[in-house]
């Protein structure tokens, strides 16, 4: 049987090859990877081993006219240049696993959809907690009734160095897509920016880190309501984590709640308490493995380990069963929708219906 054609894309320097999704495919037996692409001399000659790429490309558009694989892992962090990436990938007809976050706007993320949709060519983003299996438990269990109506979401980032609107763009779009995946679409998101306590202002406007754009706020406040009725909360202030961090959500209904940690394979637990915290009654909390509420755990990877070979298998079955992958440019567009919501809300001092017309960064046209 022929293999998969697999091509790699990194940058090292300016994004890397992400969180293991140069590597991931030399372990599929039914996947060969021909060739990796890299403007960096130094970073191309570790990467070809690393990968067990057949070849190595210091241009990436050389790459794939001269190979033609069938799927392009898009690796760098750095989102400045996934929309050109992806673009050339969509020319020359690949499908593609891309890092997080998908691209810097909306207006982006329509380009490379339209590019995408008119080839039939499937993209899956690397949000690991859409593909956990602890996700679709959670869902069984809600569905159930188990914690009764979800009444609201309160999610943080990890607020580390990076925290506020870094943290928002960087690591709160797993949150956010997370927060997709519970409550649906969001219909509108109020939020305010806070730059050393005080409201943030347009003359503190500074590029962020990563190729994000602009960025304002060490620290967000975000309030989105769904339209299934259900309102979320996200919130990250820089060097406000704490050790461990909070990074993740909890989902509270009127009879429990449940808490559920970012990434693949991660701890989820439900409390059977009203009032959410166990101290006026025996409520204790409960696992939820990736075979349901109080069963043992068997997996053994977590996160990326366990969380890139399980995504690049479903952009595999995608392809052959014609659907989409579970983290879809959808998905991803949905995502940063949330983010970028964030600061038109705040340069509007209002709220803002989703979804947004506005395909540009909002602080750009803070004028």
């Amino acid at each position: 049987m022929a293999k998969y054609k697999i091509a790699v894309i990194g940058s090292t320097g300016r994004g890397d090859y992400g969180h293991g999704l140069d590597s991931v495919w030399k372990d599929f037996p039914d996947c060969e990877v021909v060739a990796v692409a890299d403007s960096d001399p130094a970073g191309l000659e570790k990467a070809i081993p690393r990968t067990a790429a057949a070849r190595g490309y210091a241009d990436y558009r050389e790459m794939l006219d001269k190979e033609r694989p069938l799927i392009v892992a898009v690796c760098p962090r750095w989102i400045d240049q996934h929309r050109e990436m992806m673009l050339a990938c969509a020319e020359f007809g690949c499908h593609m696993y891309v890092e997080k976050p998908f691209c810097r706007t909306l207006g982006e993320a329509d380009e490379i959809m339209r590019a995408c949709d008119m080839r039939h060519l499937k993209v899956a983003i690397a949000h690991i907690s859409r593909y956990s299996p602890q996700l679709g438990q959670i869902q069984r269990l809600i569905t159930a009734g188990e914690i009764g109506e979800v009444l609201e979401i309160r999610a943080r980032g990890k607020e580390d160095q990076r925290g506020g609107t870094e943290d928002l763009w960087v690591l709160g779009t797993h949150i956010l897509d997370l927060m997709r995946a519970f409550a649906g679409e969001p219909e509108s998101c109020f939020a305010t920016l806070y730059q050393q306590r005080a409201r943030a202002t347009r003359e503190q406007i500074k590029p962020g880190n990563e190729g994000l754009g602009s960025l304002l706020g060490d620290r967000v406040d975000a309030t989105y309501r769904f339209q299934s009725g259900i309102t979320g909360y996200f919130s990250s202030q820089r060097g406000a984590g704490g050790h461990p961090n909070r990074f993740g959500l909890r989902i509270l209904g009127t009879k429990g709640v449940i808490e559920h940690t970012s990434g693949f394979g991660n701890p989820a637990f439900l409390m059977n308490d009203p009032y959410w915290s166990g101290a006026k009654g025996t409520a204790k909390w409960r696992p939820i493995t990736s075979h349901g509420l109080d069963e043992p755990e068997t997996l053994t990877v977590f996160d990326y380990a366990g969380g890139n070979p399980a995504a690049a298998r479903d952009l595999i079955q995608s392809i052959e069963q014609g659907r989409s992958p579970k983290c879809s440019m959808t998905e991803a567009r949905g995502a940063i929708e949330m983010v970028l919501a964030v600061f038109e809300s705040h340069r509007h001092n209002a709220p803002v219906s989703m979804p947004m017309a506005n395909g540009n960064h909002p602080l750009a046209d803070w004028v």
